[in-house]
């Protein structure tokens, strides 16, 4: 680690601190917490939601919207790990052996920008923008930290990646509410 730049190095100590064996129960947690499906009643509790909010017309348009933003974010996320490939920190050699993993998950050899992170913050900002509800934006706050940090925590990303990763799904997120607007004012005439 002596030879990294201070970031990198800064951004090693990082995942080491947040990274560690929590046990059983931890892994478990933090395993499904990183899985895809089992966030599946949270999808529908918000198409509801807006279903109720908006009618179908503009929830379908919402959900048209907000699947692009995920698309979007993911293909971004891969065109960052083809052209700009840093290794995951399960394959980062001045961290063999100190990176927790957990059912022997090492993830692919690169992992620059987090699509997970990209992907869970693009839901997270366009629902807490269209819903307006405290309640809502809390539970998607949690439901962000969680799924980023179960990607540091099963040692897929360094922080920097998650950061990164954030601030994509933010501004897609945001792209997709401004849209979705335009859209949906078209849709009431």
């Amino acid at each position: 680690m002596e030879t990294l730049s201070p970031i990198l190095r800064l951004d090693q100590q990082a995942l080491l601190a947040l990274n560690f064996d929590g046990g059983e129960l931890l892994d478990t947690l933090m395993w499904w917490a990183s899985d895809k499906l089992i966030w599946a009643p949270l999808y529908l509790l918000f198409i509801w939601l807006l279903w109720r909010r908006y009618g179908w017309r503009q929830t379908l348009a919402a959900v048209v919207m907000v699947v692009l933003a995920v698309v979007l974010a993911d293909q971004i996320c891969n065109l960052f790990k083809t052209n700009l490939p840093k290794f995951r920190p399960t394959h980062t050699p001045e961290l063999e052996g100190l990176v927790h993993t957990v059912r022997g998950y090492r993830g692919g050899l690169y992992g620059t920008v987090s699509a997970h992170a990209a992907t869970v913050t693009s839901v997270a900002v366009f629902g807490s923008i269209l819903l307006r509800r405290w309640w809502w934006t809390t539970l998607s706050c949690v439901w962000v930290a969680l799924v980023c940090y179960s990607r540091i925590y099963l040692g897929a990303h360094f922080p920097m990646d998650i950061l990164c990763g954030i601030c994509l799904g933010a501004l897609l997120g945001w792209i997709a509410v401004v849209v979705w607007r335009r859209v949906a004012n078209r849709l009431q005439k």
